[in-house]
């Protein structure tokens, strides 16, 4: 499952173990990534308020663009682990694992049929990712200029941030999947 020890939630006690039955009475079920943080569960705590708060709060970006961030940030990154969490939880959405795969492969492609605010949105998550370096105002003017508010803008950097930041833990720790895993959230 991973390159360290974790607790499974059988054998939890005290705080990780209330955290555990949280996630699953909100989630459905407990992901590796969520147990790969056993052994500090203040970091799964933070981490899971921080991910609550950028994927499920009231905001003006809809589920699914914030899905469709993830999926693309996470390909950038070539994290499989998060491609295929994300990509479930955004076929919620599309109905069409052809597209979501399409979108891992290449957001550009015509056939995906994605309006020009939502290639533009994805182009700012796909250099902020590859190129951070290379991000310069006209990227911010962009999304403002195609509909997108200070507060949308805001919220599209920290979802692009916080998957390069999980995409690092499960890739610097190990990470794994399986279908079974991947499959049957609550969305």
């Amino acid at each position: 499952m991973a390159w360290i020890e974790t607790i499974e939630a059988n054998d939890a006690d005290g705080k990780l173990k209330k955290i555990y039955e949280d996630l699953l009475k909100s989630r459905g079920k407990i992901a590796n990534i969520h147990k790969i943080h056993s052994l500090n569960p203040e970091s799964l705590k933070n981490h899971m308020d921080l991910y609550m708060n950028i994927m499920f709060s009231s905001s003006c970006l809809k589920r699914e663009e914030r899905e469709m961030i993830a999926v693309v940030v996470s390909s950038a990154n070539n994290c499989k682990y998060c491609i295929n969490h994300h990509g479930e939880a955004l076929n919620y959405y599309w109905k069409d694992y052809h597209r979501v795969k399409k979108l891992a492969k290449n957001f550009k492609d015509k056939s995906l049929q994605l309006n020009k605010k939502e290639i533009i949105m994805l182009d700012y998550a796909y250099n902020l990712t590859k190129n951070p370096e290379k991000i310069k105002k006209e990227y911010v003017k962009n999304l403002k200029e195609i509909g997108f508010s200070d507060e949308n803008i805001l919220n599209i950097n920290l979802i692009i941030s916080y998957f390069n930041f999980v995409n690092r833990i499960v890739m610097g720790l190990g990470v794994e999947f399986s279908k079974e895993e991947v499959q049957g959230y609550k969305y």
